[in-house]
């Protein structure tokens, strides 16, 4: 019998009022559609991982950390990850880098897509995710869906969002990614 691989769909914010949830949602319910997988999503604000409060770097070193020790516990457990992000200033949230830098190894070799959403869409901030995935030795796939979210929603900041209908636009380059992942799982 063949288990379907298990995907992590990793909710990239941590603000009080975000989107991110709701997107995540929606992607991963395009990524059921788009291929057989058990999908799960991970919200960092469920993890709080403190700032460099391991004694070791984690390339190196046992991790000592209750919370570090869970983390890699549950990073383990997927063989792939879809990042959901939104762009801030250009850049991801510090929250995603200090969760991708909480580990090393548990990340490495595993297939991921990144998607990002913000008021340009998100380009800039998936490059600099994935210059950090590829430092993990993770296998990024090549297209990164970035949604453009209006200025009015931005300014807003309301939490409220239909992706299904804001990002209506966007279901091509999500369901090439996710063919990419699937690829990628082979």
């Amino acid at each position: 019998m063949i288990h379907a691989p298990r995907i992590h769909v990793i909710v990239g914010s941590v603000r009080r009022q975000r989107i991110c949830p709701l997107v995540a949602e929606w992607v991963m319910g395009v990524g059921r559609e788009a291929m057989a997988a058990a999908f799960e999503i991970v919200d960092l604000r469920d993890w709080p991982l403190p700032m460099d409060d391991e004694p070791g770097v984690p390339a190196g070193h046992p991790y000592e950390q209750p919370h570090t020790l869970a983390w890699s516990r549950k990073v383990q457990e997927a063989q792939a990850f879809v990042f959901v992000t939104p762009q801030y200033n250009w850049g991801y949230p510090a929250s995603l880098k200090n969760a991708l830098d909480h580990l090393y190894r548990e990340w490495n070799g595993k297939p991921a897509m990144i998607v990002t959403y913000g008021g340009h869409g998100g380009d800039k901030c998936a490059g600099q995710l994935r210059q950090v995935l590829d430092g993990l030795k993770m296998n990024t796939v090549a297209t990164m869906p970035g949604f453009r979210i209006s200025r009015e929603q931005v300014e807003q900041n309301s939490g409220a969002i239909d992706p299904a209908a804001a990002f209506a636009a966007h279901l091509p380059e999500l369901r090439q990614g996710f063919a990419e992942l699937q690829a990628a799982l082979a």
